[in-house]
């Protein structure tokens, strides 16, 4: 693996995101391709899904009109292929669910379920390097048992009981902290100062949820490296526990760390998804549950290729991380 002047390997690099970024193509393709492939297959009729409570008593030549106004008597084939042409020109179509185009609709929400997801992460990532770091330094002890056995408990709960749970005891019975939504009740301008406040939940539940992986992982990560003879050398010459912790310890047990974080980007969506829900955050939940109930193709599609995108750019971000923080790993392999 050659380096520039600058010490990073920009070839190597650029030349890694583009086999990536190739290989992506026929991924997302066939991703889309079975999202209308099941959404054909399914027992929703996106005709009475569309009329709502108007099509339980509609006639079947007002069904069928509407049908063919919706396209979906067509082969699914061929409405993917029109997807897939269109969305290669910027068209992603119009939600036949919310009557806006589909790029609006992700474009009004995917920044509230980026802020969200940013600040889970970044609290799960914090959190779970600093207990991995503690319990790690005494493995067997009494904070190593707790911290182990809280994350073996929280690794099994799912994100939307932990949801309503912090909605009972912070917000009913704490008072604490508002239940849900962007703003508070009777407002119609979201301010800073709501919106950091009604994030607190959402995001803390979410950042629980992640953190018993990283607290796992860090723990066996840092304990394994103390006992390598570089660090055992290193607390041989004087050096200070913290030091040998901070320096050596840490460095080398957190590379597993950054695999991790490419491949809970899957479980980091999902349990956004649930938690959205629960706590009525204006991100892109309420839309991919319409989109799935009301086969709603266009839509479905394009949330889907963005949850696959995020996923595919998760791995290659956690492969470029490991490669730079291990100089013995190459990027052309």
């Amino acid at each position: 693996m050659t380096r520039s002047t600058t010490g990073l390997p920009w070839g190597p690099m650029a030349r890694m995101a583009g086999r990536r970024l190739l290989a992506a193509v026929p991924v997302l393709a066939a991703v889309t391709f079975g999202v209308f492939a099941l959404a054909a297959a399914s027992p929703f009729d996106p005709a009475k899904a569309y009329a709502g409570s108007a099509g339980l008593g509609a006639r079947q030549d007002v069904l069928d009109q509407l049908r063919d106004n919706l396209g979906a008597d067509r082969p699914f084939t061929a409405r993917w292929w029109d997807w897939l042409t269109s969305a290669l020109t910027g068209d992603l179509g119009v939600s036949a669910s919310l009557r806006q185009p589909v790029a609006q609709v992700i474009g009004e929400r995917i920044g509230w379920s980026v802020l969200l997801c940013g600040i889970a992460f970044a609290l799960a990532v914090t959190a779970g390097t600093a207990l991995g770091v503690l319990a790690a330094r005494r493995r067997g002890g009494l904070f190593d048992r707790a911290v182990t056995s809280l994350a073996y408990a929280l690794e099994a709960a799912p994100p939307f009981w932990l949801g309503l749970l912090a909605i009972w005891l912070f917000a009913l019975k704490l008072d604490a902290l508002p239940a849900g939504g962007l703003t508070d009740t009777g407002s119609d301008t979201a301010t800073p100062g709501q919106i950091a406040s009604h994030v607190v939940l959402p995001a803390a539940v979410l950042a629980v949820s992640q953190l018993p992986w990283f607290v796992l992982y860090v723990r066996q990560g840092v304990g394994d490296a103390l006992a390598e003879d570089p660090v055992r050398g290193a607390r041989a010459r004087g050096l200070r526990e913290r030091t040998v912790l901070l320096g050596h310890a840490l460095r080398s047990g957190l590379l597993p760390v950054l695999t991790l974080t490419g491949s809970r980007v899957p479980e980091l969506i999902t349990g956004a998804l649930l938690v959205e829900t629960v706590f009525s955050w204006p991100g892109i939940a309420s839309a991919t549950v319409e989109a799935a109930t009301k086969v709603d193709f266009p839509l479905l599609a394009a949330l889907t290729v963005l949850a696959t995108a995020a996923v595919l750019v998760g791995n290659l971000l956690s492969d470029l991380l490991y490669g730079l923080a291990d100089p013995r790993v190459g990027f052309d392999g």
